[in-house]
């Protein structure tokens, strides 16, 4: 029998540094806030911590600009402030994984900066090179998230270097070998500090077109993408398992989580398969598939407002599930740092909070897989407002800002559709009371911020029917390996309603959930032969008999009882 890897039971507390807790006083999140807060993070019942890029870094993109691998950026702390963060996570047992941006650098890195001087450097190849060709302005017709050329060219010759995102995050060339060193080295450095596992950013781009040649799917003269043409690589298998078995020397149970965009089920076995060692798991963006023909095809369907399509996402869980099933389900999440919160993209912050926050954790997190809770969700935080354009992070937004404009639409108009998709929306500073920052910092904090009275940790910590004691009965719940390793079913029901079944020998237990704002009666599907208690239910549920009653963004949990 294989023996389960740690990871298989993990349950993912996801931090984003600088909205966390600051320390110092300069409005910023900081190492030694986070610290501060272990013992509440220890509370929930999670056993594994991931946190966002605090190396070096200009912070052009969050710390996603890489300057140096290897230090602390002083924005949030000290080499001793990191590595007392680290042992204080494994006191408490649990364990700890950091993103890894491996596709670029900044442009601020010393290796860009050796490869500025000429094509004759030895950090020349360390990065994606190429003329423009007679006639052309730039070398392709590749375009960047920013909505502008992929290409930019150098300071100090006529050559022009690849960027699939900001124009300060050079492409790394991982077809040199000196490169692919280079990340493993920089890899044993983070494992010999303690840390468990990595989260690899960007990684499905990591291995170009052979050619670089133009996105044939662009209109004539229009602008191409360089994502769609270099993702899923011919040689990321083979970059990937050779990373991975050099990174397996120092810890054979190195946690790797890829991040997989446009990766369906299928997509991710191949990375994730037995057979193969290049990923542990993915965390894919398609869960979520919206109702597209409500947006307006003439503009970006990711800026604008979407409604969940709920009968496409009840049908992609259910690959997710049963694809995954032998490698211990998909990755669990609603939200990240790059996506609105749960509550306000799914639930319903005005009349159901609370129980839209409870039922969207129960519907996602006692499925077969590994949760990540980003932080502040088990509060029921809401994105953060803002009311001004320019403070939207939102890429090639002033070409979106123009075009949207010209379609009429009015600055009211594009902040309410940005307020749902922006990017730092959910980057909100942590609700720890009810004080003017929020009991974040004594300063006015780096990013839009809400107070509220009850949506915060001092508040809910002593209501035996907040969201967050909800949570920790939830993960509770979930460590017992009836959720763990159990078998999942999806039950045939309407659109609105999610119910799924979790087997384990003779253990069962049944989840109901109704994902609208509107009551729904339910016939309960259980074998009525076994006796079945609830386990878990939010508020204004009611059973009589067979019937279950679920109040809007009700959800309950029946277990049989085994004698």
């Amino acid at each position: 029998m294989t023996k389960m890897k740690w990871w298989q039971k993990a349950i993912i507390y996801q931090i984003y540094p600088r909205s966390f807790q600051d320390s110092n006083g300069d409005g910023i999140g900081d190492i030694k806030g986070a610290l501060k807060h272990l013992d509440y993070i220890q509370s929930l019942g999670v056993n594994t911590l991931w946190v966002n890029p605090n190396m070096l870094s200009p912070q052009e993109d969050n710390g996603y600009d890489v300057s140096d691998y290897y230090a602390i950026d002083p924005l949030f702390g000290t080499k001793e402030q990191s590595e007392k963060f680290v042992k204080e996570v494994h006191d408490r047992g649990m364990k700890l994984i950091y993103d890894f941006p491996l596709n670029h650098t900044s442009t601020e890195h010393y290796w860009f900066k050796e490869a500025i001087k000429g094509p004759d450097n030895p950090y020349r190849d360390y990065y994606i090179w190429a003329d423009a060709p007679d006639g052309r302005d730039y070398p392709n017709n590749w375009y960047s998230d920013d909505k502008e050329p992929s290409w930019t060219k150098e300071p100090n010759g006529n050559q022009f270097y690849l960027h699939l995102y900001k124009d300060s995050m050079a492409d790394l060339n991982w077809a040199n070998p000196k490169v692919r060193k280079e990340m493993m080295d920089i890899g044993k450095f983070w494992i010999e500090n303690g840390i468990d596992g990595f989260r690899l950013d960007a990684v499905l781009f990591i291995d170009k077109k052979e050619g670089l040649p133009d996105d044939p799917n662009a209109a004539k003269d229009g602008e191409g993408s360089s994502k769609s043409v270099n993702e899923h690589g011919p040689n990321i298998n083979k970059y990937l398992e050779e990373f991975n078995k050099e990174l397996r020397k120092y810890n054979e149970d190195l946690l790797v989580i890829g991040e997989a965009p446009t990766a369906g089920a299928n997509l991710a076995l191949d990375y994730i398969g037995s057979e193969k060692d290049m990923m542990d798991n993915v965390i894919s963006f398609t869960y979520f598939p919206e109702l597209e023909e409500l947006k307006d095809p003439t503009l970006p369907s990711d800026v604008q407002i979407g409604k969940l399509d709920k009968e496409k996402f009840k049908s992609e869980m259910n690959t997710w599930q049963t694809k995954l099933a032998e490698r211990g389900g998909p990755i669990l999440y609603w939200n990240n740092h790059d996506m609105p919160r749960a509550v306000s993209r799914f639930g319903d912050i005005e009349q159901y909070r609370d129980n839209s926050g409870k039922m969207l954790a129960t519907l996602m997190y006692l499925q077969k897989g590994i949760p990540i809770i980003y932080y502040g969700e088990e509060i029921g935080m809401k994105n953060s407002y803002f009311d001004n354009l320019d403070d939207f992070e939102i890429p090639g937004k002033d070409k979106i800002i123009e075009k949207a404009r010209e379609k009429g639409y009015s600055e009211d108009e594009m902040k309410q559709h940005f307020n749902a998709r922006a990017k730092n929306i959910s980057r909100g500073i942590m609700q720890w009371d009810d004080s003017r920052f929020a009991g974040f910092s004594s300063v006015k904090p780096w990013i839009e911020w809400n107070t509220e009275e009850k949506y915060n940790v001092d508040y809910q910590d002593s209501d035996p029917n907040s969201i967050l004691n909800y949570y920790r009965k939830l993960i509770s719940l979930k460590k017992e390996l009836l959720f763990v390793e159990g078998f999942f079913q999806m039950k045939p029901t309407k659109d609105t309603l999610y119910v799924y079944e979790r087997t384990y020998g003779e253990q069962k237990a049944m989840i109901y959930c109704n994902f609208s704002d509107k009551a729904e009666n339910v016939q309960l599907i259980n074998d009525l032969q076994e006796e079945w208690t609830i386990v878990l239910e939010n508020e204004e549920n009611s059973l009589t008999g067979t019937h279950l009653h679920l109040a809007p963004f009700g959800t309950v949990v029946f277990r049989n009882q085994i004698t």
